[in-house]
Order: C-alpha cells, then sequence, then structure tokens
C-alpha cells in the first residue's frame, strides 16, 4: 500500500511539474512576441518610445483580430417557376419530420 500512496504522489508531482513548466514556456512566449511587437513599432515610426499597439492592450498578441463586418449580402433573384419549385422542395422536406 504505501509503495502505491508513494506512486501516485511521484507521478502526481511531476504531471503538475509539467503543466507549471508548460504555462511558464506559454507564458514567456507571450510575452517575448509582445517584446518584438513594440521593438518592430518603435522601428517602423522611427521614434524612440512608441505605445504598444491597441490589440495587445484588450488580448493576446498572438491571436489576429478578427473582422468587425460580416460579408456583404448575397441576393439571387428567382423567376416565378423556380420560387413555386422551391415552395415544392421545402413542402417535400417539412413533410419527411
Amino acid at each position: 500500500m504505501a509503495e502505491h500512496e508513494t506512486l501516485s504522489r511521484t507521478t502526481g508531482a511531476t504531471v503538475l511539474t509539467l503543466v507549471v513548466v508548460a504555462c511558464a514556456a506559454g507564458l514567456a512566449d507571450a510575452l517575448r512576441r509582445r517584446v518584438r511587437l513594440r521593438r518592430r513599432a518603435r522601428h517602423h515610426a522611427g521614434a524612440e518610445s512608441v505605445p504598444a499597439p491597441a490589440h495587445t492592450h484588450h488580448g493576446s498578441p498572438t491571436i489576429p483580430r478578427q473582422r468587425a463586418t460580416g460579408p456583404s449580402a448575397e441576393t439571387v433573384r428567382l423567376t416565378e417557376a423556380e420560387r413555386d419549385a422551391f415552395a415544392v422542395l421545402v413542402r417535400r422536406l417539412s413533410e419527411g419530420d
């Protein structure tokens, strides 16, 4: 029984250590990228001190920003026969339930 408890504790400590190391590595990588972005911004601006880009303040700099608007709406004009055929298709599919 004592051998089993020792093995469980050793395994648990090992797993916990690996998780901590992985989190620390991820944090270090994110910080490294943030510093690299700031340096690049300073270099391109040609100034000594440039504030960090806006996206580094509100989220991870490793995730690209999403578009604020969606794609443009698409419309297709149907003839009367196409509308009737579509209505028949919808009726058939709804009856299948």
